[in-house]
């Protein structure tokens, strides 16, 4: 039997965040997670979804690309689905540069080796803090990132914390640093209204911090509501 992965949505668009933030870039976003962080902006993902095999699943990816060979796997988790796998080892194997957003939650240990692991570490405010697998630091590498999205100043002493207590500025390609600003309504953050990105830079700067802070890029350009992009 084929393997087969119950895929949310599969699109085209600009890469909103990360190193490759800007290019274009094919989406295959999986459905279903684990987690429930209070500023989920992905929750249609949790459940909707249909099954679709790899084969269809780079088909897709080949069709509506127009020979772009970046792509980003992601989801919800992505990684509760085995056949992840055999999928993110088959773009890498037909060219494609392959981006996997993962939560901190889920070991990264059986990714392929070829496959940019963009980790978001679950920081206090965002209500799952205890679910992070914290053996997946020791298998990061020098071509993978983490992600951090921050909900108040003390998600921000968190971070900066993890950062000296786990060498990640060595240990990665990049530390990815994000405000949540833009809470959906009503799912207001008990304790929190958000953070400004203006706060959150003034504090990167004061503490010379050697970390990316990025935007939603593909809010910015579109809705921040809209689906498939």
């Amino acid at each position: 039997m084929a393997e087969t992965l119950k895929i949310n949505e599969i699109f085209f668009s600009i890469q909103g965040e990360s190193t490759r933030a800007g290019e274009p870039c094919v989406f295959v976003r999986l459905t279903g997670c684990h987690l429930r962080c209070g500023y989920c902006d992905t929750e249609y993902a949790f459940y909707e979804g249909r099954m679709w095999s790899v084969h269809e699943v780079l088909a897709e990816v080949e069709k509506i690309g127009r020979g772009c060979r970046l792509v980003e796997v992601t989801g919800g988790e992505p990684l509760l689905q085995p056949a992840v796998h055999p999928l993110m080892t088959r773009l890498c194997d037909v060219g494609h540069t392959v981006l996997l957003e993962t939560s901190g939650a889920c070991d990264i240990a059986p990714c392929d080796r070829r496959v940019v692991r963009i980790m978001d570490l679950k920081t206090p405010g965002s209500g799952q803090v205890e679910r992070n697998l914290w053996s997946n630091i020791e298998q990061l590498t020098r071509r993978d990132e983490v992600k951090f999205v921050l909900c108040d100043r003390g998600d921000y002493d968190w971070m900066k914390s993890v950062l000296t207590e786990h060498n990640l500025p060595q240990r990665v390609a990049a530390v990815l640093v994000s405000a949540v600003h833009d809470v959906p309504q009503g799912r207001e953050l008990p304790g929190s209204a958000g953070l400004s990105l203006r706060d959150l830079s003034q504090w990167v700067l004061a503490d010379g911090l050697p970390v990316r802070v990025q935007v939603q890029l593909h809010k910015l350009i579109w809705d921040p509501q809209a689906r498939g992009v």
